[in-house]
């Protein structure tokens, strides 16, 4: 749980940001949602993203805390944080995904972790959301670079053909809006990819639950 002092002091603060990769935005005097620069340049395969908090001090340590040390109380709160924002916008709550899962790792890096961060976060949301989780709906069919260490150009040829829906997953995607779930979005290359291989197997909509946005540079 965290603390009145932390909530208050790192929490309370929620700006506007663009309805779809969840940029902090100017405040305006606008009731419509806005769209950045960078997302009315470059198109993207999911519809829209919300996120709890800027990935940036001292918030980053704790999904630090989550991913290398293994903190398994952490995703609960950082589900209540997630499901709070989602509350905050109005559209979103009449618009639920049918489904929800999590951005699934590559078997190298599920062993060594021994967990997947994403889908402890997307557990606790699911029971709060009232939304089925599906952590099968999409698998990755082959372990890629770890997107930090890459240029925009490189982290797009890293996830090219890096998701498949399994043969029994896609009647469960036909026609409906999927949530995904993830720690960390930084350029939104990987929940891009992701929401195009779910939209090639026929999903209406995707929505990203992110805990935390990298702010552009």
């Amino acid at each position: 749980m965290l603390c009145d002092g932390c909530r208050q002091q790192y929490f309370s603060q929620h700006p506007p940001r663009c309805s779809q990769c969840a940029s902090a935005l100017p405040r305006i005097d606008s009731a419509a949602p806005e769209v950045c620069g960078d997302c009315l340049k470059q198109r993207r395969a999911f519809d829209a993203t919300i996120v709890a908090i800027d990935y940036a001090a001292p918030v980053d340590q704790l999904v630090l805390a989550l991913k290398f040390g293994a903190q398994l109380a952490l995703p609960p709160v950082f589900a209540r944080l997630l499901r709070d924002a989602m509350l905050r916008q109005p559209a979103m709550s009449a618009n639920m995904p049918d489904l929800l899962t999590a951005v699934p790792l590559g078997t190298h890096r599920l062993r060594e972790r021994g967990f997947n961060q994403a889908l402890e976060i997307a557990k606790p949301l699911s029971r709060m959301l009232g939304v089925p989780l599906r952590h099968d709906l999409v698998q990755r069919q082959r372990d890629t670079q770890a997107q930090a260490q890459l240029d925009p150009d490189e982290r797009r040829r890293n996830l090219r053909k890096a998701f498949v829906v399994p043969a029994q997953s896609i009647a469960q995607i036909r026609g409906c809006h999927i949530g995904v779930v993830d720690d960390v979005i930084t350029t939104g290359e990987t929940l891009h990819e992701l929401a195009r291989t779910l939209k090639r197997y026929g999903a209406k909509r995707v929505t990203n639950f992110v805990f935390a946005r990298t702010p552009p540079k």
